[in-house]
């Protein structure tokens, strides 16, 4: 057997499609400490796409389907906090899932939640990922540039005219 030493983090050069404009990585996240996070961990992995903000299910809800009078938003990849005000979470998850426009954008949940119950409701309500958010912080930067290293570089996201049905 080998021992090899762990691979260090490195950056990834994220590149949109030629064809297209990247779309948007939206992160709905009500803690600022774990935006920066996102954030730092985005510009480390050398993530090219935009990433928009919002603090709430409602929100995102209302940026994906384009209300308050703007045209909607397609996201390349949505990271949904469970546990946030005004709409939670849940709720988010529950309405894009039901819905044809927004149940094929790839959507990854992060809580501080470990409960099986959060866990199994996320992923019968189409979730395609499922993190527990570290207390580290360390380690937390670690996950999200797994993550979006692994989202935005490695995995065949649906293309536009899917997305855009």
């Amino acid at each position: 057997m080998h021992h090899t030493d762990p691979v260090p983090l490195r950056p990834l050069l994220v590149a949109p499609p030629r064809r297209s404009r990247a779309h948007p990585v939206v992160v709905v996240e009500d803690s600022d400490e774990d935006f920066d996070t996102v954030l730092t961990a985005a510009r480390q992995a050398g993530v090219t796409h935009a990433i928009r903000r919002v603090r709430s299910g409602d929100d995102c809800l209302q940026l994906l389907r384009g209300t308050v009078g703007h045209a909607r938003l397609q996201a390349a990849l949505v990271l949904l906090d469970l546990n946030t005000p005004n709409g939670d979470g849940r709720s988010a998850l529950e309405q894009m899932h039901a819905e044809v426009l927004l149940s094929g954008i790839p959507l990854v949940v992060l809580s501080t939640s470990a409960n099986p119950r959060d866990v199994d409701f996320c992923y019968a309500n189409g979730a395609n990922a499922y993190h527990v958010k570290p207390v580290s912080h360390t380690e937390h930067l670690k996950v999200l540039h797994t993550l979006l290293t692994y989202w935005l570089g490695s995995v065949m996201l649906p293309t536009e005219q899917s997305l855009e049905r």
